[in-house]
């Protein structure tokens, strides 16, 4: 697979908590450069990396993060706020308690009403694979099917492990016609990539990518 292409499903990200502006800037650049499909960035950065790349680059952000655990109110909120900044696309974390309590009703609620917080734009769903059993992720991709979202993602990066081949296998089994799937967390080779994306995966949430292109290592 062409390097440009993977590039171009490649949502290069930064959300470490120190992350500063000078590093937000150099990963938008990187954005610009090497034509990424967007940066993920933290919340607080939306408004300024917006004005910054001139709508060169799209914009998405995360909500609920990384825990999944804030109330519904909570997340609609940030997203409309997210939105409001100039974020082009939303990542949210699901609650994972109520996964786990089986209340998958409450889920579907929950992303349907974070979905219309984002008057339009992309929301990616992120169920944490590593924090579930496999009939869980079928669940979710069930419920991500019927919620109107855009995308189902495997990770936050936060949590005791990543992206999986697997679990994106998995998904593709499992998930409508109408939802992609972003592989995140843990994606360090072009191999890697290549592999995630010959599963299925549509995007990459990943830091490393551009890196290794811009290191000559591709």
């Amino acid at each position: 697979m062409d390097v440009k292409e993977i590039l171009g499903k490649c949502d290069h990200t930064l959300l470490s908590q120190t992350a500063t502006w000078e590093e937000i800037r150099k990963i938008c650049d990187d954005g610009m450069q090497y034509q990424t499909a967007s940066v993920c960035i933290p919340a607080s950065y939306v408004k300024q990396a917006k004005a910054y790349v001139g709508g060169k680059l799209a914009i998405c952000t995360v909500i609920g993060f990384p825990n999944g655990y804030d109330t519904t109110a909570a997340k609609c909120f940030e997203a409309t706020d997210a939105v409001e900044n100039g974020a082009d696309e939303v990542d949210m974390v699901v609650n994972l308690g109520w996964v786990k309590d089986g209340k998958y009703d409450l889920v579907l609620e929950e992303i349907k009403a974070v979905k219309a917080a984002c008057k339009g734009k992309l929301l990616k769903v992120i169920i944490e694979t590593c924090l579930l059993s496999d009939e869980e992720k079928i669940e979710m991709c069930k419920v991500v099917t019927e919620s109107g979202a855009d995308y189902i993602k495997t990770s936050t990066g936060f949590s005791k492990a990543g992206a999986t081949f697997h679990d994106v296998e998995l998904f593709a089994a499992n998930v409508g016609p109408n939802v992609k799937i972003k592989a995140a967390g843990g994606i360090a080779s072009m191999e890697d990539a290549e592999k995630f994306i010959a599963l299925g995966a549509s995007r990459l949430g990943t830091s490393r990518i551009v890196r290794l292109v811009k290191n000559g290592k591709e």
